[in-house]
């Protein structure tokens, strides 16, 4: 069976749902392809920064989510091996965008927001992409697995760090970076009691974080560099909550009793990966009228809390830029040849311009987090100096920094 649509994006994830959105908002149907039967949500929680929270009112979700979600004033980095007094620092200090804003959002509650402000029908589930291939110069066939082909004139790979469609645009897999994290969260009963602050503690070789969510569920991880004996926890959250709790034993006992009360189903771990840099500096992010976005074409490590923010932001700018290329100015109905090489130029420079606009900020946030997460985890006399003294100082201003970025608003010039 053979479909049409103008513009298909692959993955209803953050990048893939905002895209989809901003160009509902700009009056642009589109259609969005899941493998999952239902909205991904792994990983429970994200930590959402000022950058993401500009990205959701662009979108007008950011309201909604604020009700939901408490704001984390300020941010306690502690070392569990120096014995130095935490660093505590404001996170509202204001920047060259604004004042600062972060929340921890539940992953299921925003991919749930955006699913509903979308029009009924604009995600199709159970819709594994198994191939492209091209139908000619101006237009995509996408192949999926139950033999449905779809013909597109603009292809968006939103599918996460296994990317079909970064694939095709010549993407290899990402890398693993030697570490892993543990994920978590823990609903209690009645108030949790914790202060809106974001707890960050470093040790030997470890890295974990807690901040509350709101009144009643706090977020936590864990990232480490597992050896080969760590090989049975993949698949096993008894034995990775009884692992982290090894781990952290030097914790105060409120901050244990968080990963002691959380449920095993609320507990996962995975590989962390990211893109080398230079490949993103040399890549293609978009080839004629395809283009990645999200993870598809910038994973990198957790470190900067950065990952779901700049998928955000890709959203944005995506739309704004798929809008602009599509909106009419002539006598471009798509009817004959000329018209729809007029329509795949402009498609080609729209995308274009989203790779240009893209692509140094996605070095940045790729090299700065994994540099982060290197220098937090390593051992020995000269990293130790570096994170106990130098990073646990700077690390809260860092974070700030990589946050005070403005993505714009959904509008076009016509």
């Amino acid at each position: 069976m053979e479909e049409v649509a103008d513009i298909v994006i692959v993955g209803a994830g953050i990048a893939g749902l905002t895209t989809s959105l901003g160009l509902h908002r700009l009056g642009i149907r589109s259609l969005v392809l899941e493998s999952s039967e239902t909205l991904r949500i792994t990983g429970f929680a994200l930590t959402t920064w000022s950058n993401a929270w500009r990205a959701l009112d662009a979108v007008g979700i950011g309201h909604s989510l604020r009700q939901q979600h408490q704001l984390i004033e300020r941010i306690v980095i502690t070392s569990t091996v120096s014995g130095e007094l935490p660093s505590e620092r404001s996170l509202k200090s204001k920047g060259k965008h604004g004042e600062g804003e972060i929340r921890c959002v539940r992953r299921k509650v925003l991919l749930e927001e955006l699913e509903r402000e979308l029009p009924s029908g604009t995600i199709r589930y159970s819709s594994k992409v198994v191939s492209i291939e091209d139908e000619s110069r101006h237009l995509k066939l996408v192949h999926l697995a139950d033999g449905t082909v779809i013909k597109t004139k603009v292809l968006i790979g939103c599918d996460g760090v296994n990317s079909v469609v970064s694939k095709c645009l010549g993407f290899k897999p990402p890398s693993f970076t030697g570490r892993s994290a543990i994920r978590g969260y823990t609903e209690f009963k009645g108030s949790h009691g914790f202060e809106p602050k974001y707890m960050h503690f470093l040790g030997k070789g470890t890295r974990s974080g807690f901040m509350p969510c709101d009144d009643q569920i706090v977020y936590w991880f864990f990232t480490w560099s597992p050896t080969s004996q760590d090989k049975e926890l993949e698949d096993n959250p008894a034995k990775m909550k009884q692992f982290v709790l090894s781990k952290c034993h030097n914790l105060p006992d409120r901050i244990k009793a968080v990963i002691e009360n959380t449920l095993l189903d609320s507990i996962s771990s995975s590989p962390l990966r990211y893109r080398h840099p230079w490949e993103v500096l040399w890549g293609n992010i978009s080839k004629g009228n395809v283009c990645v976005a999200g993870d598809a074409l910038h994973p990198m490590t957790p470190d900067l809390g950065q990952g779901g923010c700049a998928a955000l932001e890709d959203g944005i700018i995506l739309a704004r830029c798929i809008a602009a290329a599509l909106m009419k100015t002539g006598n471009d109905d798509d009817d004959n040849d000329e018209d729809r090489v007029v329509m795949f130029e402009r498609i080609e420079m729209g995308l274009k311009k989203f790779g240009k606009e893209r692509r140094w900020r996605s070095i940045d946030l790729i090299s700065t987090a994994y540099m982060i997460g290197y220098i937090q985890e390593s051992e020995g006399k000269i990293m130790n100096f570096l994170r106990d003294k130098i990073l646990t100082s700077y690390l809260a201003g860092l974070l700030m920094k990589k946050s005070d970025f403005d993505c714009g608003k959904l509008t076009t010039i016509s």
